[in-house]
């Protein structure tokens, strides 16, 4: 019997990537990241059977493998497909593809709430970013919004059932994470609902991190309700010796005060490590913490608006270039010499601060320098 290959390769929005075999179409794409990676709702690598719900993820696959070229005759889930050698499939690139990610975010919006501006998870809802990112301008939803009575699940954690997608995160962050799930779908087709059983209350001492997976502000923290907006807040990355949990998180601070505990989140917004329910409720004091720095937040979040760690030279700032414009630059040109505004003694880029009235010409004549 022949040996499986090492790696096999495919091609993604015409961008080769070797992967080990058994990778995902997502997985793949995440590879090489940036716009070619599949947005994904439901689908978390660190929980057990997510994935294959939301259908976000959808790809077309213009050709299954170099045994077999024939195109694959519907879209597919990236998340729950898995790469043959010689695949190639169109992310971007593809017009179906991107119809049909307009299509999925304009059914998860049907029943939405337009509550953004009193969410908490308004700044960092994944629903918010696909919805600038493949959503469309409207709505053709004629019909009264789902709706579902409040219900009280436990000292910590507020859900918001209205705002709720039905992607399963929590649920299988509950099952594989504690010892006693409380909560889970019941119901089926459009009354399936979250909730506890006989109104339990979710009190496990791993329970918040339901908080974090999920992908909207169905479920929140109490102790960071109506607070403060995450954008006026600063992350800052923090750890404590706990006895618990790895006790490495993320503060969001104003000043020197604790508005809330987090985990850490990779690019992708999972998280890196799960903590417990003291690190996340109780520690709320920054001298619980050893703060290790700023947190590394994507330019493209609002979160990262206003936060500044230094001032950069302008070397440093030609080596962010590729970070910035997620490619190098073809080229950079230097009209210092050529611009005919500021004086020609005065280096621009020199100055220790912003440039005013007395660095540039009073009028395009020189003979006025």
């Amino acid at each position: 019997m022949a040996e499986a290959p090492a790696t096999i390769k495919v091609i993604i929005d015409n961008i080769p990537v070797d992967v080990a075999p058994g990778t995902t179409i997502l997985q793949a794409a995440r590879m090489i990241g940036g716009d070619v990676t599949p947005p994904a709702m439901c689908y978390y690598s660190k929980l057990e059977g997510s994935g294959g719900k939301c259908r976000t993820c959808l790809v077309e696959v213009s050709k299954g493998s170099e045994k077999d070229p024939r195109p694959m005759p519907k879209l597919v889930a990236s998340c729950r497909t898995g790469v043959m050698d010689g695949m190639e499939v169109k992310s971007m690139t593809s017009d179906k593809v991107l119809d049909a990610r307009k299509g999925v975010t304009e059914f998860l919006l049907l029943n939405h709430p337009l509550d953004c501006p009193v969410c908490d998870q308004a700044g960092e809802c994944h629903l918010q970013d696909l919805s600038y990112e493949h959503g469309g301008a409207g709505t053709r939803y004629e019909f009264d919004r789902r709706t579902f009575d409040k219900e009280d699940i436990g000292p910590y954690i507020q859900l918001h059932m209205t705002r709720c997608i039905m992607c399963y995160r929590c649920v299988y962050t509950a099952q594989q994470l504690t010892d006693q799930r409380e909560h889970g779908v019941l119901d089926r087709g459009d009354h399936s609902t979250i909730s506890t059983c006989i109104g339990k209350a979710l009190d496990n001492e791993f329970i918040g991190n339901v908080i974090d997976v999920c992908p909207v502000g169905a479920l929140t923290d109490k102790t960071f309700r109506f607070k403060n907006r995450v954008w006026f807040t600063k992350p800052v990355d923090a750890h404590r010796d706990c006895p618990t949990c790895s006790g490495k998180v993320r503060l969001w601070m104003r000043g020197n005060e604790v508005f809330r505990v987090t985990a850490r989140k990779d690019q992708w917004g999972e998280v890196e490590e799960w903590i417990c329910n003291d690190c996340r409720f109780h520690k709320k004091e920054a001298s619980d913490w050893t703060i290790e720095g700023p947190s590394v937040v994507n330019r493209h979040s609002v979160i990262s608006q206003g936060h500044y760690r230094g001032v950069a030279s302008p070397s440093q700032v030609q080596n962010l270039m590729p970070e910035i414009m997620g490619r190098d630059p073809k080229f950079l040109l230097n009209i210092h010499e050529v611009s005919d505004v500021n004086r020609p003694q005065v280096d621009l880029s020199k100055i220790g601060g912003p440039a005013h009235g007395t660095n540039f010409l009073p009028n395009l004549h020189t003979d006025d320098v």
